[in-house]
């Protein structure tokens, strides 16, 4: 008896036809099991045994209801309530379906219902199945994100609001200094949900490759040196210190053509890593370097604390999406953001220990103009 699927395309009848079916099963990288047109299961093939964590025995000869009793989320028998063999003549199967194999491990199961013709009885119902570990993993992954997100938003926005509402209520209650230290509370908090946001827009873009770099001439001393004027004016005299390697001290800094906005993302995340986690100061130094992929010379820019360094274990955890170290003080996204947007230049990030014994993170970066611009 010939056989066709939902398209009216020939399949194999008869046993000695199955044979290649079986062959080419074990090909498959997603588990595959054949049940006949007595609901009794005809083949099985490796991944689909691994999957279910079965013996072969285990399934082929078995009924249907005896070798494979899936229940869906509900708890109902899943083949009593889509019955391939009474149902509709006009189904060709079911799309993916999340359902609980009989050990009770979540196995995504697609099938296809094969008749003698279109719209005759089914002779064969192929099922399809495939681990649901990695899309589980991928949803706690989400509900992560989430709740991490969710209680970054919360603290400073109840802070903004609880110093807002308290001002509009009360504000002759209060003296010009004690408006001023709310009004800057509500600033740094402010700060904060936007460097938060502009972190998380950035991830978006970066885990979709739809970043854009709008590339230019950087004077990445010039830039720096910014940054630790901007550090002076908050913090005690000395908290950062920029200085220069012996060969840019010998043979200067070569030109970059760079994101300048995405640089100094860049070296604030890194800085205020420092800050946060380290003892005392921060110090910056600003190198030449050597040959970096397809640039005759790089840029190589070090930033060093007096902590604790980080452990040689969670040196390549640290660039994660929401990792936490011991102290939990920030939000775990500005070295997955550093990296991402330093390897978006072409260049690296590494971490190692410092001379004090503190965190070293090496930023690389390729050096040079465009021969459009060089020329």
């Amino acid at each position: 008896m010939t056989s066709v699927d939902g398209n009216g395309a020939r399949l194999p009848g008869s046993a000695a036809e199955m044979a290649p079916v079986a062959m080419m099963g074990e090909l498959l990288p997603d588990g595959l099991v054949v049940v006949g047109a007595d609901q009794r299961i005809r083949f099985a093939n490796a991944e689909a045994l691994r999957i279910l964590d079965c013996e072969h025995a285990d399934l082929v000869g078995r009924t249907l209801d005896e070798g494979l009793p899936f229940t869906d989320k509900y708890g109902r028998n899943w083949w009593a309530h889509t019955d391939p063999w009474h149902g509709l003549a006009s189904r060709a199967g079911h799309r993916e379906k999340l359902l609980v194999a009989p050990r009770g491990q979540d196995v995504l199961v697609t099938a296809r219902y094969v008749r003698t013709r279109p719209g005759g009885t089914v002779e064969r119902v192929m099922l399809g199945l495939r681990d649901a570990e990695a899309r589980q993993r991928a949803e706690r992954d989400q509900a992560t994100v989430l709740s991490t997100v969710a209680h970054e938003l919360r603290a400073p926005l109840t802070s903004v609001t609880g110093f807002t509402s308290s001002l509009l209520r009360r504000w002759d209650r209060f003296t010009d200094e004690q408006k001023r230290l709310m009004i800057e509370t509500i600033e740094a908090d402010a700060t904060r949900l936007t460097r938060l946001i502009t972190e998380l827009l950035d991830i978006s873009r970066l885990d979709s490759d739809s970043l854009n770099l709008r590339r230019g001439p950087v004077d990445l001393h010039a830039l720096l040196t910014t940054h630790v004027v901007r550090y002076e004016l908050g913090r005690s005299s000395g908290v950062v210190q920029l200085g220069l390697g012996e060969a840019a001290l010998a043979d200067g800094l070569p030109e970059m053509w760079a994101d300048t906005d995405r640089l100094e993302q860049i070296f604030f995340n890194l800085i205020e890593n420092g800050l946060l986690h380290g003892a005392g100061k921060v110090t910056v130094t600003l190198d030449r370097g050597g040959a970096l992929g397809d640039a005759p010379e790089s840029v190589v820019v070090e930033v060093d604390d007096e902590g604790d360094g980080i452990p040689p274990s969670d040196r390549e955890k640290i660039f994660g999406r929401f990792w936490h170290g011991p102290s939990n003080a920030s939000t775990g996204l500005g070295l997955y953001v550093v990296r991402g947007l330093v390897e978006a230049h072409g260049g690296s990030v590494l971490v190692s220990d410092n001379d004090a014994g503190g965190a070293r993170f090496v930023v690389t970066l390729p050096a040079g103009l465009p021969d459009v611009v060089g020329s």
